[in-house]
């Protein structure tokens, strides 16, 4: 199976270790930045194994990594979700084209973009919970997940595509019933946007004197926001007819905002994640230039937004949420 993976993030990075470990792929890369990349990636899972993945050829320069695959995958923030697809429209062939996201508009776009036809697909959460160590090197694996989910779209044998993805990524992967169970979530343009509001709201000049950890210290306003949003989710899935997506309550097994906090607060993967602030005289500032903010609120909690005023749903948190973030992107 030949892959090129589109991006150099973290999950760029642990995708092209994992993947690129297993003998049955053949792993290429276009990022903006080849001279900063070797040719074997290193990622180090929780338990301190050590996976090597190679690449067979690392360019800037789709021409030179796109044509004759058979699979891309983009491993980008939403705003180069739209030019990214427009480089490669013209070099396709028959390779399927998919994203390690999808609340981020990646089947908007490619629907909107791509050859009428093309193959695509896209997991409704990332595959891996990492963080870049070294650029170009070396990955850390945080967390693995019990399973992911991918919705397809004109793909000729989607469970022969998600058998290979599982066995590549080494996590089973599951088929959605349809693109809008990977396309709108109750994952980051939720989870990241409430906690953001909650942990940013009326403090966005202030200096902390400590780095605030963006899990570990949940808190239960943090839940009940995120049940509030979740709630207004779920009236804008009925009305579109989606089924097969948990709600936040039943995806944490939790019953209520404190237990969902003590369970969110405990997740072994997330303790080492720190909110996003900048080091400021004094100690730290949110950092609204962070992904945190350009990505989930323009490209994540947006759709949801104008999804609910498109079909009539009150949103009245999903509103002064999605409100409050914009207005500080403009700092």
């Amino acid at each position: 199976m030949r892959i090129c993976i589109i991006g150099g993030g973290a999950q760029g990075h642990v995708c092209a270790a994992v993947l690129g470990a297993d003998p049955r792929w053949e792993v290429s890369l276009l990022t903006g930045h080849p001279a900063a990349w070797q040719r074997e990636i290193t990622a180090i899972d929780p338990d301190g194994k050590c996976i090597v993945g190679h690449l067979a050829a690392i360019s800037d320069r789709a021409e030179a990594v796109v044509p004759g695959q058979d699979l891309l995958l983009l491993c980008l923030p939403g705003f180069l979700i739209g030019d990214t697809l427009r480089r490669i429209a013209p070099l396709l062939g028959r390779a399927a084209v998919g994203s390690v996201v999808s609340s981020t508009g990646f089947f908007f776009e490619a629907r909107r973009i791509l050859p009428a036809g093309t193959p695509l697909f896209g997991f409704q959460r990332v595959p891996f919970i990492s963080r870049v160590q070294e650029y170009g090197r070396s990955v850390r694996l945080l967390g693995y997940k019990d399973n992911l989910a991918v919705a397809t779209e004109n793909v000729p044998d989607p469970a022969a595509l998600a058998e290979a993805l599982g066995e590549g990524l080494r996590t089973p992967v599951r088929l959605l019933d349809n693109v809008w169970q990977a396309a709108l979530t109750n994952s980051n343009p939720i989870l990241h946007t409430g906690r953001l509001y909650t942990l940013f709201r009326g403090r966005e000049t202030a200096v902390f004197d400590h780095l605030p950890l963006f899990y570990k210290e949940w808190t239960d306003e943090a839940s009940e926001v995120l049940l509030a949003m979740d709630r207004e989710f779920f009236a804008l899935l009925g009305a579109l007819r989606v089924e097969g997506i948990p709600s936040l309550l039943d995806y944490y097994d939790c019953t209520d905002a404190p237990s969902l906090t003590r369970k969110i607060s405990s997740i072994p993967a997330f303790q080492a994640i720190s909110a996003p602030m900048k080091t400021v005289p004094g100690g730290w500032s949110a950092d609204f230039g962070s992904r945190y903010f350009t990505e989930d609120f323009p490209y994540g909690l947006r759709f949801l937004r104008d999804l609910c005023r498109t079909h009539g749903i009150p949103a009245p948190t999903i509103e002064r949420v999605f409100d409050w973030g914009m207005a500080q992107l403009g700092r």
